[in-house]
């Protein structure tokens, strides 16, 4: 066992959030190490750059705030304090610009993360923030002192201040496992349970359809469930849909699952044409065709949307054939599908859970452990894709990082 000297700021978590608390310290006169027990810093926020690195969103900042749904008032102080705008120019000073995209969506010019961590990463050296890698935080000695393994036994830290910023338990391979939650339930802090956030779903799709059509998208559908409908694209999995309308809906389609053991969803494959017009269409003779030829060529569906049609079909205990045009147009724009559980968490894009309101104070601070901040999505709250995530933990570090300051100078 070796034991370091006394540091002003241990920051555990080499992520978005981490690593703003660190830059937010430094800057404010503390010296500052980052602990992490990856080989490398940033693991997640490079996996979200692989499809652009979606920053932030460019709509007004009160239509922003709705987005993190019941934490929405938890997280304005924070937010507001370090907004999208202030963000795209904290880029900017990284030599990272930014742009929006035609959804409202920003991103870096680059539209990766490597560019961007690495100038993030040589700002942050040049505030003497130093990084130690491979340092796997397991709690607490009974004196305070942190505690590591690392390659070279375990390391013992004292730090005048620390920041949590350990993630929450989706992509538990790239760091993100929830081992920190029997660590702070042992301090007596708990946290809602971990739950997977923006996941796909299981259908329980026919082995036909599993084989032929995983992985084919569903492009120009309608999603609905209870009173929300919203535009967007899907993708069909083996075992049933994810993608960004999908996610957009996680957090009750989920909620529903968790109540009810089921949740139904409804598509809506030809949202532009109405019901009644589909239905003239369909009326037209089919002649010699095939049933899906036909459906192709009247109503412009996708083989993968006839493959949708004839599952609920199957699951009516009909031919697909059997159904009269206006029942075939009904079922084209209000297709059924029955959701029986969440993709597993490990393959989520985020997840919902962990450390409540009522165990912070303002700054994030614990309240059972003074000087200990939590950060990022280690906290309880969820948000959709759209660059909603990596605002709420760049807001939330950044929080912690003031609330540090605060916490070092009254002491």
């Amino acid at each position: 066992m070796t034991e370091s000297d006394i540091i002003d700021v241990a920051i555990i978590g080499a992520g978005p959030a981490g690593l703003m608390a660190a830059e937010v310290a430094a800057e404010g006169g503390a010296r500052v190490t980052i602990f992490d027990g990856m080989a490398a810093p940033g693991r997640k926020f490079l996996l979200a750059g692989r499809g652009g690195l979606n920053l932030t969103h460019s709509e007004p900042l009160a239509t922003f705030l709705t987005r993190y749904g019941p934490a929405a008032d938890w997280l304005t102080p924070a937010i507001t304090a370090f907004p999208p705008d202030a963000l795209r120019a904290w880029c900017d000073g990284l030599g990272q610009p930014t742009f929006v995209g035609s959804s409202g969506r920003v991103f870096p010019q680059a539209m990766k993360a490597s560019p961007l961590l690495r100038a993030w990463l040589s700002r942050l050296a040049g505030l003497g923030v130093t990084l130690k890698l491979k340092h796997r935080w397991h709690g607490w000695r009974d004196d305070g002192a942190l505690l590591f393994d690392t390659p070279a036994g375990e390391q013992v830290v004292t730090a005048r201040a620390s920041v949590l910023a350990l993630g929450g338990a989706s992509w538990p391979r790239l760091g993100s496992d929830g081992g920190w939650v029997p660590l702070l339930a042992a301090k007596g802090i708990g946290a809602a349970p971990l739950k997977p956030a923006n996941c796909g779903f299981v259908v329980g799709w026919s082995e036909l359809l599993r084989e032929r059509f995983a992985g084919q998208p569903l492009k120009g559908i309608d999603v609905c469930f209870g009173e929300r409908r919203l535009r967007g694209e899907a993708m069909i999995t083996r075992d049933g849909l994810q993608g960004g309308a999908i996610y957009a809906l996680s957090a009750a389609l989920r909620d529903a699952i968790d109540q009810h053991g089921e949740a139904t969803l409804h598509l809506a494959l030809r949202p532009d044409v109405p019901t009644e017009q589909l239905a003239s269409k369909l009326a037209a003779p089919r002649g010699k065709q095939s049933l899906a030829t036909f459906l192709r060529k009247a109503a412009q569906l996708s083989p993968q949307a006839i493959a949708l049609l004839q599952e609920a079909a199957h699951r009516l205990k009909r031919p697909l054939a059997s159904f009269a045009p206006d029942e075939l147009a009904a079922l084209i724009n209000d297709l059924p599908l029955r959701l029986v559980a969440t993709e597993p968490i490990a393959r989520a894009i985020s997840s919902a859970g962990g450390i409540g309101r009522e165990q912070c104070d303002d700054d994030f601070m614990l309240l059972r452990l003074p000087g200990v901040f939590a950060a990022g999505e280690m906290l309880d709250w969820e948000a959709p894709t759209g660059g909603y995530l990596l605002t709420g933990c760049f807001a939330t570090g950044a929080a912690a990082g003031r609330g540090v300051l605060r916490y070092l100078a009254a002491r």
